[in-house]
């Protein structure tokens, strides 16, 4: 396999030696090219001619290569909201794009709750009537996998080219990005391009390279099982044999489903779905997203990237590789935009199922995934990670409620990326997430639960009422748990827990469970990241593989 981050090596692949001009559509009309960086431009013309790039100012050339590619590199530019015209010039052929922005470009990747347009979202009645904000610009790029890396995407009705904000529009643009993006143009006064690359149902294997997903072990089994496939696809006679086969049974179901009826009875289920009988090798497949969906961005300088999946990952066995392709899906994305520090936005994801016991839901997939979302961010340098569980209200995997994880989002990019500080207090930095455990304590027949400073300052309870923790002693075997807020004057805000059920406690878990009820926050609102204070080893629900960590600090390591 071609070395995967020579640059441009699996971007582009070669065109005729006498291809016109031409550039990808992630370039067009109303784009936001990113301020304060060097700017590539890249596409394809007749092989070895003079190609011309003219913009604010500037104009490069360079000659194209003997396949035709060629790339020029803008010099930085300046924030500006007056409209540019971007024009390429090769011979007697001119490409022309108007009215582009320079500003802060992000890449808003995911799945469905990514994907989840504005127009779906509880507040879409109130938000999308004042949404004129012609300085914010989106692009959604069709959700689509392929088994190779792709130099370009394709344009439809509603994807693939550039849109302002406006009423008539950001009902297609992804409301979480839509918030995130809202927020970040009225405190940073400057344009915000969005670029929503999103796919419901795909799990982080999707969102990694295949050259990386051959390198971890807890990949193969899914890499041997989509390899299988393809063979047994191709052994079958491929899309010839796959349309036979369909034809065979579904005329199979139709004489069932007849014979049912002339008895007077149900036509029997199973009807042949024509979705079962597709070609393995396109879908949701390894790697499939980034080849289709990122690779043809390879090459565009952005801000950074904000990222809500997991969910997918929270079903059979597949949390299991999640604990390498998550992190791998940074590692991977800031290659391809060849930032090795890239601004990476982790969305933990939130729930969806309804309170069942507490021995299944301490089990239950969902925290793990969590669990394993919190150590990414804290072992990966330049990363933020972003509750969301409270923004769920019932049993739907989708929350209607998309603002306050735009919004957190935006606090994490304006504090960290950006350096702004409180407005109330320009001495401290901008609050961007709450309390994070930080070690535990045994106190007579109560655990004290310790935090760090940043993120705990006003700790306290949502109405005073201290919902979520739960306490097991050697055991154990958890129960709800009491629990306050401790300190005082010159002490650092602690949380005692407690419960009559465990008079000897050993461990603490809060807001552990699938869709969590938890209460804790800081002086900002800000939730309290799930934590649990133990490493007893999780049994999922499916499989029998144990879930295992590193054990957490606690006093005296």
């Amino acid at each position: 396999m071609k070395t995967l981050f020579t640059f441009f090596a699996l971007l582009i692949f070669s065109l005729s030696a006498n291809a016109k001009l031409r550039l990808p559509h992630i370039f067009g009309g109303q784009m936001v090219l990113q301020r304060d960086k060097p700017v590539h431009i890249w596409g394809w013309a007749e092989k070895e001619k003079d190609v011309t790039v003219f913009f604010n100012g500037q104009d490069k050339t360079i000659t194209s290569g003997k396949d035709g590619k060629w790339l020029i590199t803008l010099d930085a530019m300046k924030a500006n909201a007056v409209g540019q015209t971007l024009r390429v010039q090769s011979g007697n052929i001119s490409i022309t794009y108007e009215d582009i922005l320079v500003g802060d470009v992000w890449v808003c990747g995911g799945q469905s709750n990514m994907e989840w347009r504005l127009r779906s979202s509880r507040d879409a009645d109130i938000e999308i009537p004042g949404a004129r904000y012609p300085a914010i610009r989106f692009i959604r790029i069709e959700p689509e996998g392929v088994p190779e890396p792709r130099n370009d995407f394709p344009t439809g009705i509603g994807a693939g080219t550039w849109q302002v904000c406006s009423p008539k529009t950001i009902g297609d643009c992804s409301g979480v990005a839509y918030f995130f993006g809202k927020r970040l143009h009225r405190r940073l006064d400057v344009p915000i391009g969005l670029v929503n690359a999103a796919w419901g149902g795909t799990m982080a294997q999707h969102w990694v390279t295949r050259e990386t997903l051959e390198t971890l072990p807890t990949a193969k089994p899914y890499l041997d099982d989509y390899e299988a496939k393809c063979q047994a696809w191709s052994d079958g006679g491929a899309e010839e044999g796959a349309a036979k086969r369909l034809a065979a049974d579904l005329k199979k179901w139709e004489a069932l489903a007849a014979e049912a009826k002339a008895k007077g009875e149900k036509a029997p289920g199973g009807k042949p779905n024509p979705g079962s009988y597709q070609n393995p090798a396109q879908g949701r497949i390894p790697s499939g997203a980034l080849n289709a969906m990122i690779m043809p961005l390879s090459g565009l300088s952005i801000r950074g990237a904000l990222f809500y999946q997991g969910e997918n990952n929270a079903f059979g066995n597949t949390w299991i590789p999640f604990r390498e392709t998550f992190p791998a899906v940074i590692s991977d994305w800031r290659k391809i935009f060849q930032d090795k520090d890239l601004p990476f936005g982790i969305i933990q994801i939130a729930g969806w199922s309804t309170r069942r016991s507490m021995t299944y839901d301490m089990n239950h997939h969902t925290n793990i995934i969590r669990e394993q979302q919190f150590r990414t961010w804290r072992s990966t340098p330049n990363t933020g990670l972003i509750v969301s569980f409270d923004a769920n209200s019932n049993d739907s995997i989708h929350p209607g409620r998309k603002y306050p994880v735009g919004d957190r989002s935006a606090r994490w990019a304006l504090s960290t990326v950006h350096g702004i500080t409180d407005a109330t207090r320009p001495e401290q930095p901008l609050q961007w997430h709450g309390p994070i455990y930080q070690a535990m304590a045994k106190k007579d027949n109560k655990i004290i639960i310790h935090f760090e400073k940043a993120g705990s300052e006003g700790l306290r309870f949502d109405k005073t009422d201290a919902r979520g923790f739960y306490i097991a002693g050697a055991d154990q075997v958890f129960h709800h748990a009491s629990a306050r807020v401790a300190g005082g004057r010159g002490k650092a805000p602690e949380v005692e827990v407690w419960s009559e059920a465990v008079p000897e406690p050993v461990a603490v878990r809060y807001a552990w469970s699938n869709l969590p009820l938890g209460t804790l926050m800081n002086g900002k609102e800000l939730p309290a990241f799930p934590f649990r204070t133990d490493t007893w080893p999780l049994k999922p629900h499916y499989g029998e593989d144990l879930y295992h960590v590193v054990p957490p600090k606690t006093d005296g390591q």
